[in-house]
């Protein structure tokens, strides 16, 4: 759950583990390229930050966040150690978010089922173009660099 006016992106770099070794495919939505280009931002730069080498990064964009799901399937063709999909989508005035929405989440959620890696959902889910502004590098921080230290750690857990 958020909390009204709160930054939920700090973290303490001595309570993440440290990803130097680890490799990570990284999907992005073009869709809404403005709020998943400071995703991806936030979530390289935090791997980086945390120990991981910027080659052992590799970037894979997919047209929308529909795509996300067989983009990840394409990037779990590497092996990684963790797959994380970044994506933006904002309500309209049709029922097409709720179906995007859902296909989305249950799609990650059956590739974590069937993959050996974990599958990160970083796809923010938004009322309006504001609230992503404000969750993808504004005064809320950005999801991109939660998801990432949750890769991290699920990708640290998977190797236990």
């Amino acid at each position: 759950m958020t909390k009204k006016n709160t930054n939920l992106s700090h973290f303490n770099k001595e309570e993440v583990p440290n990803a130097k070794g680890l490799t990570f495919g990284i999907v992005v939505s073009e869709w809404n390229g403005n709020i998943t280009e400071g995703l991806y931002n936030g979530a390289s730069d935090a791997l980086i930050e945390c120990g991981a080498n910027a080659n052992d990064i590799v970037r894979f964009d997919v047209p929308g966040s529909y795509e996300l799901v067989f983009g990840a399937k394409i990037a779990a063709k590497n092996k990684p150690d963790a797959i994380i999909c970044l994506g933006s989508v904002i309500q309209g005035e049709t029922k097409h978010f709720d179906f995007v929405c859902n296909a989305v989440a249950i799609g990650i959620k059956d590739l974590n089922i069937s993959l050996d890696m974990p599958v990160i959902f970083g796809v923010l889910t938004d009322n309006t173009m504001e609230q992503a502004e404000n969750r993808s590098g504004g005064k809320y921080g950005n999801k991109g660099i939660e998801a990432a230290i949750t890769a991290i750690k699920m990708a640290v857990l998977n190797r236990k």
